[in-house]
């Protein structure tokens, strides 16, 4: 009798695990297992062959998902004179097969490593996913079902639309199973693709000065990750004859759109965060995925748009996050029409990269060459300071409230926060009460 290997499994008589070696053999190269048989390949036979039989074909049919029993045949066999039941499995065509009580998870997923039945890895299971090929990443039946949709239901409710079990399927948010799809993970407050920034000092890595994660349901990312990015979008005001004109380093509906094109167009089958990193000459975007299929790289500049990512793109459509298909990239490039600088795409096989460049960058290297002999004194404030300041920098006239909630400090730390910069002489404090409003000094440098 042959030895237990990838495509043989031995069982002496039947039990519940018996299905998980089904799956393990349907998502693997097949195999055979053989009821009546022991460990070291004894033959000891099965007592009721009726019974067994029925079994291993009732489990077979009710406990596996999707539908396995095409790939698989039980037939009594004889071995050494003694009554054996033989289950022939069939790699499918349909995996990853799952006890359907477990679902698309390693707790249910099962393939075979040599003689041996183990779970299948998150990695192992979207790669099945991926080269089984049908629906779309999007649509799949996400690995966790345990999803909560808070922050998602608050924007909805926000924008007056309703969002209930009906709109959660119309939307695709609900398989046709039941289940909730992948781009329900997407939306949900347990996401595991996070966004994540860094600021730098000068135009290259060498020093680093800030960072941050953003988590959650994909539209709480973006509020959050807009909001951080909107810290370092500094206004330069000039004054020409008795009017004062203010620039900011980027055309604000150019960040956005960027921002919104490498959430609704990166690859999420992938692991791996989206980069921003904010330099004092640029803002890089970076994604993971490269061009989707059908589509050149010349055709994104004329308005072409073949989507990764519909459905998540239709639920931001309805939000009014997007106004149209394909409007994006000729977006940001009209907001640079103006400027002598222009953004960079760059685009690889499985990673996509923007670079808005900062349009006062020239301007203030001259002020700063002109000024060369002032002193520098970022180094004067902690890093939640700094965070002040810069936010100050952008906003006149700010009270405590909008401090606090643009940078999510706790109100007893804002006041900390402000008290210690007005101390140092970095902001000013008009007003008393209700009124009380802060403003950056003349005298503060970042």
């Amino acid at each position: 009798m042959n030895n237990e290997s990838t495509t043989i499994e031995y069982k002496r008589e039947y039990t519940e695990d018996i299905k998980k070696t089904v799956i393990a053999f349907a998502n693997t190269d097949g195999g055979e297992i053989r009821i009546g048989i022991a460990d070291d390949g004894s033959v000891v036979g099965i007592v009721n062959m009726d019974a067994t039989m029925l079994q291993m074909t009732n489990a077979i049919r009710d406990s596996i998902k999707p539908d396995v029993t095409m790939h698989t045949r039980c037939e009594m066999m004889v071995v050494e004179g003694k009554p054996v039941v033989g289950v022939h499995v069939q790699r499918g065509t349909s995996c990853p097969y799952y006890l359907s009580g477990k679902g698309i998870r390693p707790e249910g997923v099962y393939v075979r490593q040599g003689s041996s039945t183990v779970p299948a890895s998150e990695s192992v299971i979207l790669k099945m996913i991926r080269e089984t090929g049908g629906d779309s990443f999007e649509a799949t039946r996400s690995l966790q079902q345990d999803l909560t949709f808070e922050w998602t239901e608050k924007f909805f409710q926000d924008e007056n639309i309703r969002f209930e079990t009906e709109q959660k399927r119309t939307l695709g948010l609900i398989g046709r199973d039941g289940a909730f799809s992948n781009l329900g993970f997407l939306l949900s407050d347990q996401c595991a693709h996070t966004i994540k920034a860094a600021v730098f000092e000068g135009s290259s890595k060498r020093v680093f000065q800030d960072r941050a994660e953003f988590s959650g349901s994909l539209i709480k990312q973006l509020e959050d990750a807009y909001r951080y990015l909107n810290q370092f979008n500094h206004t330069r005001a000039e004054i020409s004859g008795l009017k004062r004109i203010d620039m900011r380093n980027y055309p604000p509906d150019a960040v956005r759109e960027a921002l919104l094109n490498t959430v609704v167009h990166r690859e999420y089958a992938y692991s791996g965060s989206i980069l921003i990193s904010i330099f004092d000459d640029r803002i890089e975007f970076v994604t993971l995925g490269g061009l989707p299929k059908g589509i050149a790289f010349n055709d994104l500049f004329l308005g072409v748009s073949v989507l990764r990512n519909p459905r998540l793109a239709d639920v931001f459509y309805r939000l009014h996050l997007i106004e149209a298909y394909g409007t994006g990239l000729p977006k940001i490039m009209e907001g640079y029409r103006s400027y002598p600088v222009q953004p960079v795409i760059e685009v690889s096989d499985n990673a996509f990269k923007m670079t808005l460049p900062n349009t006062n960058y020239r301007r203030q290297s001259e002020i700063s060459g002109e000024n060369a002999g002032e002193a520098y004194v970022e180094d004067a404030y902690e890093d939640d300071e700094r965070k002040v300041v810069r936010y100050l920098k952008n906003h006149l006239h700010i009270a405590r409230k909008e401090v606090e909630h643009a940078l999510g400090f706790s109100q007893a730390k804002t006041i900390r926060l402000l008290h210690t910069l007005v101390e140092k002489g970095a902001i000013k404090k008009e007003g008393r009460g209700r009124k009380t409003r802060y403003s950056i000094a003349n005298s503060a440098k970042m």
